[in-house]
């Protein structure tokens, strides 16, 4: 068995605060996507003479880079066990932000026609690539720095970050949504798109600064490189990488509360103000930053498995009530539902699987682990938009039938923490095992 190497002082919290950083930084640019999605690009690069079929067709694209997340994930999966977790947080916040400007600049259907939605189906893929070894990379730093007893509060910083990145992409749109039309197709959809360049800088420097872990050179150093991760994983991981990818599907609740809901509730069915709904995501957001850290120190107490039930169970049920208030018209019951829905009850599950996930699999195969299994799920969670458009039928306005099914996407989440072990209070070198006991060993494997 290996004996643990503690992290350097200090570094657990600058490990934890540049996975805050970077990830709110490279949401930012993911978010802003759906956003423009429901609100801008159906008018902007689909034919605006079929409204529905445009809306359609647009949040579709919102889903691309979900399709593509498995595909980054086995790459970036795959080189973030082999060269280390500070490259692939580096690499992937460069191409985040080179693809989300890219974005900023295309042409409308109006100047280049089908050329416009085909670049806007490109430059999505390459932000979905960069996503998919985002959380993994990050959430992989912060749990091999963190003190063991403590694993659960500074890993929930990754999606404590992402939060923060979805609140500033509202908040900056919020803005942009009330501009006049004329120039809100034109130009002012564009401006947050431009940030980005600014986003990439900011956390290059961030990021760049970071020691790689002490577990992972620990061991490089004792087994060498790994040389085929992948294979290590699926051969003694499966099961892991199964009920990661079943409780990755709770972020249903995200992709259809952000996208789906703000298209409804948008409607000529229902007619909120644009200005109005991005603020119920804000503010749902704005407490789930607060929550998130809660729930992963409560996590830390009672364990993990808990936790992520109260957030999946939770979520079921809570969504019906949330796009119930939606159909009602009444803003202040829409707003209250919103942000304990997505700000508290959600935040429990999305606070907790950055460790849940994370101490399923050992050092060697973490990063592929915990990429692979998520961003399947996460697929499936992104496409679930456009599944929950076609399931609230002609006139989008079946709000109970979206219910149902988001809250069915909430049984596999169920079942994979009923059938996971508890590891909260497992220490950090012996992860992965088979048994807290250290009944298998790590297999020699030379570069």
């Amino acid at each position: 068995m290996s004996v643990p190497v503690a992290a350097p002082p200090g570094q657990p919290k600058k490990a934890a605060t540049a996975a805050w950083i970077g990830s709110a930084l490279e949401y930012y640019d993911f978010f802003i996507y759906g956003s423009a999605a429901a609100l801008i690009f159906p008018e902007v690069f689909f034919d605006e003479s079929d409204p529905a079929t445009a809306t359609l067709l647009s949040l579709a694209t919102f889903g691309v880079a979900y399709a593509a997340r498995p595909v980054g994930a086995l790459f970036l999966g795959h080189f973030g066990d082999k060269l280390g977790r500070k490259k692939i947080m580096v690499f992937t916040l460069i191409l985040m932000g080179l693809s989300t400007f890219l974005i900023g600049c295309l042409p409308t259907r109006d100047q280049v026609g089908t050329l416009a939605p085909v670049l806007l189906v490109l430059c999505r893929v390459l932000q979905g690539i960069s996503a998919a070894g985002e959380q993994a990379s990050a959430n992989s730093m912060s749990l091999e720095h963190a003190p063991p007893e403590r694993r659960g509060f500074f890993t929930s910083f990754t999606l404590s970050g992402t939060q923060g990145g979805q609140l500033l992409a509202t908040l900056v749109f919020i803005p942009v949504a009330a501009l006049p039309d004329d120039q809100l197709l034109s130009w002012g959809w564009r401006v947050p798109f431009w940030m980005s360049v600014a986003v990439a800088v900011v956390g290059f420097v961030i990021r760049r600064k970071l020691d790689e872990t002490p577990a992972f050179a620990q061991q490089t150093a004792q087994e060498g490189v790994v040389r085929m991760p992948l294979a290590i994983l699926f051969r003694e991981h499966w099961a892991d990488v199964l009920r990661v990818v079943a409780g990755a599907l709770i972020a249903s609740v995200s992709t259809i509360f952000t996208v789906w809901a703000l298209s409804y509730a948008t409607s000529d069915s229902v007619g909120m103000s644009r200005s109005s709904m991005l603020w119920v995501g804000a503010l749902a957001n704005l407490v789930a930053l607060a929550a998130i850290p809660l729930w992963a120190t409560l996590s830390d107490r009672i364990g993990r498995r808990p936790v992520f039930l109260v957030g999946a169970v939770g979520s079921a049920v809570m969504m019906f009530l949330y796009l119930w208030a939606i159909s009602t018209g009444s803003y202040a019951l829409t707003l209250i539902l919103g942000i304990v829905t997505f700000g508290v009850v959600y935040s429990a599950a999305n606070g907790v699987w950055p460790s849940f996930y994370g101490e399923m699999f050992s050092t060697r195969v973490r990063l592929s682990g915990m990429a692979i299994g998520t961003q399947i799920g996460f697929a499936v969670a992104g496409f679930a938009v456009t599944f929950a458009a076609q399931i609230a039928g002609p006139d989008g306005d079946d709000w109970s039938a979206v219910a149902l099914f988001t809250a069915a996407l909430c049984v596999p989440p169920v079942v994979a923490a009923l059938t996971a072990r508890e590891t909260h209070k497992v220490p950090t070198e012996q992860l992965g095992e088979r048994s807290p006991q250290g009944a298998r060993q790590p297999e020699k494997v030379t570069a």
